[in-house]
């Protein structure tokens, strides 16, 4: 009898856990963490559940909603977030691709090729690169 008791209480305190980790990460999610594994390590020891049920932070000011909590994390640490801006100052201009379909084989690139047929399967090879980190 005592086993099941305590089954019961494991099986309890492993649900009551993937509850919590479930509310976290979803509200990391909603705040626009992108790193949200991350995210969820540092803060998961400091929120519980109180006495209604909520998902509650306890500080030296009392008792802070989950939400609230997590909202203030993410403005201290904004590292946590998307980058605003892709570039910068040291961001290096990129060799445009030609367009256009090819009929370029894996076969056709051998050693002694002359040279304006080797550019042209640089400049191919540039444009799927282009393409694929694009996502086209």
């Amino acid at each position: 009898m005592n086993e099941l008791v305590e089954e019961n209480k494991r099986s309890r305190t492993m649900a009551e856990e993937a509850e919590r980790n479930s509310a976290v990460r979803a509200e990391l999610q909603r705040l626009g963490v992108a790193k949200i594994d991350l995210a969820y390590r540092t803060v998961q020891d400091g929120i519980v559940r109180n006495n209604d049920g909520r998902f509650v932070v306890r500080s030296d000011n009392g008792e802070l909603g989950m939400k609230d909590y997590l909202t203030a994390f993410v403005k201290e640490n904004p590292e946590f977030l998307p980058a605003r801006i892709a570039g910068g100052t040291g961001m290096t201009a990129t060799q445009k691709a030609p367009a256009g379909g090819s009929d370029l084989t894996i076969e056709k690139i051998r050693p002694g090729m002359n040279p304006e047929e080797m550019q042209r399967i640089r400049e191919e090879i540039v444009r799927v690169a282009s393409q694929t980190l694009r996502g086209a």
